[in-house]
């Protein structure tokens, strides 16, 4: 039988970081792909991962007349591509350089007649090497990538029954591979202001693609990147008034003035009383706080019971 304590476990990221730094960039690599073959869906919704029953997907991705999807199968630990031709070819998640990952993945998308070229520089990732110049991360540890996994289902079960709430424009609970996180976002219907990363370079047209609209976004970071421990996390753009000042429910939330962002550290959730409770709370309390005090249509926006 589940209980709280297996279906939410301790995800300290100081005890599997090795892992979870080489996983990013498998995931990235992955994800480049799925970017590089996908036309362009509104606030890049065409690049994420989904997660599955038994791990991480691209869903099917277009190749000339065929498509092809890529699992991570965090089970049997495997990376398996499949084609709507009936191809299919796998490769052992294990512990490897990343660019040994990179030359096998792209080995075997040849043999299945798929040829894709992608940029080989990681995303979001401070001070990073190339995929194919890359022999320094190389941990793959099984069971702390299946326990993130693991944690990744608990989470998106709780999201998508958030989501299910709202009939107003929402993206899908998907995973950017970019930044490691697991998101879902609602959208008000209204045009946001030029997002203030404003230089004329892709970074910053990305950010003006993903936040051309308003938006109230929900998601989750294992530790990765400066924040340093597994957190949920809560923002509104543009921020309204107010928004900072809203009282929530969730034990342990805090609105953190350098991010601007409302979190809920991983482990104040896991040990409340009820752990799905207080994530939805905190999921519930800071879209409020954002549609109330930007004055969204909420009576339009909300499925009512």
């Amino acid at each position: 039988m589940n209980t709280p304590q297996n279906i939410w476990p301790e995800l300290n990221w100081a005890d599997w970081s090795a892992t979870g730094d080489t996983l990013h960039r498998f995931t990235q690599i992955v994800g480049k792909v799925r970017m590089a073959q996908t036309p362009l869906v509104n606030h890049w919704w065409n690049v994420t991962l989904y997660v599955t029953s038994r791990g991480l997907t691209t869903s099917p991705i277009p190749y000339e007349a065929i498509t092809f999807t890529v699992n991570f199968d965090f089970i049997d630990h495997q990376l398996i591509i499949e084609t709507s031709g009936g191809g299919r070819a796998s490769l052992a998640l294990k512990s490897m350089p990343v660019a040994d990952f990179y030359a096998q993945f792209m080995s075997a998308l040849r043999k299945l007649g798929i040829d894709v070229h992608v940029w080989t520089m990681p995303c979001e990732i401070p001070d990073a090497v190339a995929f194919d110049k890359d022999s320094v991360n190389c941990t793959y540890d099984p069971a702390a990538a299946q326990k993130f996994w693991r944690v990744l289902v608990a989470i998106d079960r709780v999201m998508t029954e958030f989501r299910a709430g709202f009939i107003g424009k929402v993206s899908s609970v998907h995973f950017f591979w970019g930044s490691f996180d697991l998101a879902v976002t609602r959208f008000s219907g209204r045009v946001a202001p030029p997002h203030p990363a404003a230089a004329p370079n892709f970074a910053n047209w990305a950010m003006q693609e993903a936040y051309s609209h308003e938006v109230s976004s929900i998601g989750f970071w294992p530790g990765n990147g400066g924040y340093g421990r597994a957190a949920f996390y809560s923002y509104a753009y543009p921020e309204p008034a107010g928004f900072a000042q809203a009282r929530l429910r969730t034990q342990g939330a805090f609105y953190d003035q350098n991010l601007k962002e409302f979190i809920l550290p991983y482990d104040d959730m896991r040990r409340a009383a009820d752990p799905r409770k207080a994530l939805m709370d905190f999921c519930e309390d800071t879209y409020a706080a954002a549609a109330d005090n930007a004055k969204w249509d909420r009576k339009a926006l909300e499925r009512r019971s």
